[in-house]
């Protein structure tokens, strides 16, 4: 028996090395189907089937080249509510309805239609006269104390603010403190009995997909609850300097306004602010930890003291980033220095690129804005820029912004001088200068018209912006405009002046 053994292992061997060195052809047939041995070293002429054709064989001859259905098990989302409504029981109480009311100018009827349709004898008075407009919004308990957080353009410039609970009781309110930059306002209710508080969420560690209720009181209709899920956050809405909104497909609504957003344990966190009128669900909330940052000051003192820089930043897009041959589109970049500020004092200068700030990454410009805001006053803090390729560690001292000085450029420049710009200029005079709203020591040449569809047109250059540069060298007439155009290749970089603001923008010349 070991001798059958032994030969059947020999044999089996030596049949192995022939079909490996090729001089063994293996065809196996099975039912009219041919299987051959693949010759992995290259000897003999192949007759192997054609990769389509296995993979063709492979997919029983569908012609899919994509994988159909998935091996890992279905994930059951955490916490699938099956009813919201003990939640929104528990939590209504928290949630109040705000009225108010303002008192605006509106014209009379008289204005509208004059003698012989007026009151006998002149006996009504004509021109403007007084009214009162309601308002409604929402907002929410924080503490039982009666503090109310809401949103500033619910309360702003009222006469009268009216707080409801959802047993009926009404109390009047107070404004204790306001932020119009992030729209969030404190208001206040004196109570005989403590008031339920909601408690504030973790607005950093919620993620797009995690279910989350809106309690509120769309176009009057008091606790109206509705739920979906964060649909995506730090969305920039273009509604300011610190935009960074959750967006939520829970559905939001005139009335809303102010109300909290949130999350399965009770917990708010977002403030319901804003919504695409033109979209089915699409609403915004501000971060509750944004909130958080500034309620202490709005308790203490009505108003928020941010941190401030000195600078004025714009995006860098792809043309920005080659012309200033950097590798990455990342950063804010400084168009303009107050000579005055914080980053003119520690050494940051114009075309710098601020890449971080205080330890944190700054990718796109919409960041720093909020970092230096939320920073402390008078902190230390250390800034890293790219200046001609070469990256410099600075360190500045964080003043008070008492003011919007630290603003974005009003432009985001694409591609895009004279006529070979696809634009026409003038010299700045005195006169211009005043309408414009320019100091008198301001220099520069106007542009007085933009080609449509031209290179300046598309690059974002408008009527009345001032080109104080190209290419690094300053302008003071149309001459020197047009000298130095001319000697420009395929591309100049304008440093131009908006109002207050200054901005770089990449011109190309008109392709003839």
């Amino acid at each position: 028996m070991k001798s059958l053994v032994r030969v059947l292992l020999v044999s089996g061997a030596a049949f192995a090395a022939l079909v490996s060195t090729g001089a063994l052809d293996v065809e196996v047939h099975w039912r009219d189907s041919v299987a051959r041995a693949v010759d992995l070293f290259g000897h003999g002429d192949s007759k192997a089937v054609p990769a389509a054709a296995d993979s063709a064989a492979a997919d029983g001859g569908s012609g899919a080249f994509w994988k159909d259905g998935s091996n890992t098990p279905p994930i059951t989302p955490t916490g699938v509510p099956n009813t919201f409504a003990d939640l929104a029981e528990r939590l209504s109480p928290g949630v109040v309805n705000i009225s108010t009311k303002k008192t605006i100018a509106a014209r009379s009827l008289e204005d509208f239609f004059p003698f012989p349709f007026q009151e006998p004898f002149g006996s009504g008075p004509s021109g403007e006269h007084k009214q009162q407009v309601p308002s409604l919004g929402t907002g929410f308990v924080i503490s039982p104390d009666g503090y109310i957080v809401t949103n500033n353009h619910v309360i702003e410039d009222v006469d009268s603010i009216t707080v409801r609970f959802v047993d009926g009781k009404e109390l009047p309110a107070e404004v204790v403190g306001r932020d119009p930059k992030t729209d969030i306002a404190l208001i206040r209710v004196k109570s005989d009995q403590p008031l339920y508080a909601l408690p504030l969420g973790d607005s950093d560690s919620v993620r797009p997909g995690e279910w989350v209720i809106a309690i509120g009181n769309p176009f009057g209709l008091e606790h109206t609850v509705t739920a979906g899920i964060i649909s995506a956050k730090h969305r920039n809405i273009e509604q300011g300097l610190y935009d960074d909104y959750i967006q939520t497909d829970a559905a939001i609504n005139p009335g809303n306004s102010g109300g909290p957003l949130l999350d399965l344990a009770g917990a708010v966190i977002g403030i319901n602010t804003a919504i695409n009128p033109r979209a089915n669900t699409i609403g915004f909330a501000v971060p509750i930890n944004m909130a958080k940052e500034i309620l202490p000051q709005l308790r203490t003192t009505g108003h928020v003291t941010r941190g401030w820089l000195g600078v004025v930043i714009q995006k860098i897009t792809p043309e920005i980033a080659e012309e200033f041959e950097l590798k990455e589109a990342k950063g804010a970049l400084v168009s303009k220095v107050d000579p005055k500020g914080p980053a003119a004092k520690s050494g940051i200068e114009q075309r710098d690129v601020i890449r971080e700030f205080d330890g944190q990454p700054i990718n796109d410009f919409d960041d720093l804005p909020r970092l230096v805001a939320r920073t402390p006053i008078d902190k230390k803090v250390d800034v890293v820029v790219i200046r001609d390729g070469k990256t410099k560690k600075l360190t500045t001292v964080v003043g008070a912004l008492d003011e919007p000085e630290l603003t974005k450029a009003a432009v985001k420049p694409t591609e895009g001088g004279s006529n070979a710009f696809g634009l026409r200029v003038q010299n700045l005079t005195p006169e211009l200068a005043e309408q414009l709203g320019l100091g008198s020591d301001a220099s520069g040449v106007v542009v007085s018209s933009v080609e449509p569809g031209g290179p300046a047109g598309e690059a974002g250059l408008r009527r009345g912006d001032v080109i104080v540069e190209v290419d690094r060298h300053e302008i003071n007439d149309t001459g020197s405009l047009e000298k130095r155009l001319a000697e420009t290749d395929e591309r100049a970089l304008l440093l131009v002046r908006r109002g207050d603001s200054q901005l770089y923008v990449p011109l190309k010349r008109k392709v003839s």
